[in-house]
């Protein structure tokens, strides 16, 4: 539907939605509705719906919630795909320690203050380390 709306024609937009759910794991559930999925299914459908149009700039809220660790990392590859593309910038949230070693820059907030910033390679899996489970 983003595609479309974007002017896409029907049949190239239906490619590439196929694509982008195959990246997710999903190309044998296209064909069926929301309803029919499970949560983490259609946590993975909302991920290929914010990808599939190549934004810019993507905001994802808590991208790996509902999901196992094989589809996480999954996710976490196409999400961090985007970031480094030219041009485009990615905006995780996420309480999910797993997440944190996708990010080029870790920045800690705790009642809407920022508290921490970590932005080497080494003080990312320092970070990473250092969350509790």
């Amino acid at each position: 539907m983003p595609l479309l709306i974007q002017g896409w024609k029907r049949p190239d937009a239906l490619k590439v939605a196929r694509e982008t759910l195959a990246a997710v794991d999903l190309e044998q559930r296209a064909d069926q509705f929301s309803s029919q999925l499970s949560g983490g299914q259609q946590q993975r459908v909302a991920i290929a719906r914010a990808l599939v149009h190549q934004p810019r700039l993507l905001v994802c809220d808590e991208p790996t919630a509902a999901l196992d660790a094989k589809s996480g990392r999954t996710v976490m590859q196409l999400i961090k795909n985007v970031a480094v593309q030219p041009g485009r910038a990615v905006i995780v949230v996420t309480h999910d320690h797993r997440v944190f070693n996708y990010g080029d820059r870790i920045i800690e907030m705790a009642d809407g203050r920022v508290i921490r910033v970590a932005e080497d390679a080494a003080e990312i899996a320092h970070y990473s380390e250092q969350v509790p489970a």
